[in-house]
């Protein structure tokens, strides 16, 4: 199954702060450029997210804030770019997060939700299975009017939620190159991650960036070579809500 119908509104929900333009950007980058409103949502401070033993981790979470805006802008994403502030490694997929989560969905509304799928198996990182399970739990909690009781937001139920970082996917979004430089673009304004996520040293003459550019666009002709289209990212699609 590929392509939706266009969304007006779009929400992605990330553990950390480069998360989304690395699973889903290319999509997200091609809906801003046709009209959609993309906003993002970031679980964790990233304050884990350097191999420098001396990093000052207040410094970096500062940083993480201003790439992760600058990725988004980079995007196309005119929406929302709001954090929960959760400790990098320590998110956990409680009530009151969850609970937080719908808040977000039901202020904004999205007509497509994206987020971790929590339900790979073997996966390490333990904000990707909690940021996915924080998805789930908050679509339900957003979509049912009996939820948050006293809150002033009105319910809201997403069409669709497609979940990156899939083991089984069972739908894909056909992009363009534009959209895939794009995505390279967004991910590079993490400069805070190139050496740890993208191989890119401090001293790089553009060689280990060209490798990184390209193992992006390989990844994309993969996933488009599976799916019948040039260039893809792959998702799992649950619909009816």
């Amino acid at each position: 199954m590929t392509g939706l119908a266009l969304p007006g509104r779009a929400l992605a929900v990330g553990a950390h702060p480069d998360d989304v333009e690395l699973y889903a950007g290319a999509t997200l980058a091609g809906w801003a450029t046709s009209g959609c409103e993309v906003h993002i949502l970031v679980c964790t401070d990233g304050s884990k997210g350097s191999w420098d033993l001396d990093e000052d981790p207040s410094r970096l979470v500062a940083t993480r804030r201003d790439e992760q805006r600058a990725a988004a802008e980079r995007l196309g994403a005119t929406g929302e770019v709001a954090f929960l502030g959760r400790v990098d490694g320590e998110l956990d997929a409680d009530r009151t997060t969850a609970h937080e989560v719908a808040a977000w969905i039901r202020r904004l509304r999205p007509d497509v939700l994206l987020g971790h799928d929590p339900w790979r198996r073997w996966r390490l990182h333990p904000d990707h299975r909690a940021a996915g399970f924080l998805v789930a739990d908050g679509v339900v909690v957003a979509r049912d009017p009996h939820f948050l009781s006293g809150s002033e937001l009105v319910h809201h139920r997403p069409d669709e939620l497609l979940l990156f970082d899939t083991e089984e996917p069972n739908h894909a979004e056909s992009v363009d190159e534009v959209a895939a430089a794009t995505k390279v673009a967004a991910l590079l304004a993490h400069r805070s991650q190139r050496l740890s996520t993208m191989g890119i040293g401090a001293d790089d003459d553009g060689s280990q960036a060209d490798a990184f550019s390209d193992s992006i666009l390989a990844e994309l002709a993969e996933v488009g070579q599976r799916f019948g289209v040039p260039l893809a990212e792959a998702f799992r699609r649950i619909d009816g809500l």
